[in-house]
């Protein structure tokens, strides 16, 4: 049987993640929790809006109220990469060769380990960001589309039109794919590996009864995770046109609450679900089978993570009742 081992943080918990075997949890208030040999806190931020693993998963990026873009390596250490500023900025990402992103208002700019920076402005405000997995080239999620930027060069960015607010922005593991969670409750993607100057190919993935705020990729891309239904629904990418003409799995069906945080495994087709209850659930992908990891809690559970070898889930929840469930007891 797995087991718990709670830690109740009487806050909301925006993200959470293993730096190493480190976890920690960050939380709206801008401190960061880190749980190493005992219990360290961070005060990082005034109010904390953004936080993302880096990519070798030794650091956690944040971004915060106070304009600060902050650096929290797995041993405490803290590092501001951006001073305090005037607008807030509301979403980071982490990139290949040590990039980092944030936005404020309608510019996103990235800090490269040179110290090079480089702005984008766009003609809307940027909702979300993300690096492709390969070459540095920026994904900014705005109001009808996404911009494609090279980081490098004087190219112009690729303009990727949908209409409707795009918010969170991620790319396939593989950089074939890029896929947007919108306002109304959809998703859209397009096909990154067409013909330049081609004819630009879309996926709507429609039919969600609340908004999508949780998306995780399987380990090696096959499947896209979602939240924003009674069940995580499941979108085959393994084709070479994506989820298109194909059923989602609806994994972890339950009838009385929605699925508010997804997170897949590092290695296998297995995918952990919070519920707006505070239950946690494994399900495999393969047969649907289910796994309890959490009974029902004080809150929505808000963030999940796995650690590198898959063996142990942080949680954090609205209510701040967080923890790390080891699967193998």
């Amino acid at each position: 049987m797995p087991t718990v081992a709670p830690v109740d943080l009487n806050d909301h918990c925006l993200a959470t993640a293993f730096l190493g075997e480190v976890p920690v949890f960050a939380l709206a208030s801008g401190e960061v929790v880190r749980l190493d040999h005992g219990t360290h806190r961070h005060q990082l931020h005034d109010g904390l809006l953004a936080a993302v693993t880096a990519p070798d998963g030794k650091a956690l990026i944040t971004g915060g109220e106070d304009g600060k873009v902050m650096r929290l390596n797995a041993d405490g250490t803290e590092t501001a990469m951006r001073d305090a500023a005037r607008k807030w900025v509301t979403a980071v990402a982490a990139g290949p060769q040590g990039a980092v992103a944030f936005t404020e208002g309608r510019v996103a700019t990235v800090l490269l380990p040179d110290g090079t920076q480089r702005s984008f402005e766009q003609a809307r405000t940027i909702e979300g960001l993300a690096f492709a997995p390969k070459g540095l080239r920026l994904a900014m999620a705005r109001y009808n589309g996404v911009a494609l930027a090279f980081v490098h060069g004087s190219a112009p960015a690729i303009k990727l039109e949908w209409k409707g607010a795009h918010n969170q922005v991620t790319f396939s593991p593989d950089g074939r794919f890029l896929v947007t969670s919108m306002q109304e409750n959809a998703l859209h993607g397009w096909k990154l590996d067409g013909k330049p100057g081609g004819e630009q190919r879309h996926m709507r993935m429609t039919g969600y009864p609340a908004k999508v705020k949780s998306l995780s990729w399987s380990n090696k891309g096959k499947w896209l995770a979602s939240s924003g239904a009674p069940s995580s629904i499941v979108w085959p990418f393994s084709s070479k046109d994506g989820p298109m003409g194909k059923a989602p799995l609806e994994l972890g069906q339950r009838a009385d609450t929605m699925v508010t945080s997804v997170a897949c495994h590092p290695a296998e087709d297995l995918v952990a679900i919070g519920f707006g209850d505070g239950m946690v659930l494994a399900v495999r992908m393969a047969d649907s089978k289910e796994g309890l990891l959490r009974r029902a809690g004080q809150g929505p559970i808000t963030a999940l993570a796995w650690n590198a070898p898959g063996r142990l889930l942080a949680f954090g929840s609205q209510a701040g009742d967080c923890g790390v469930i080891d699967i193998a007891g």
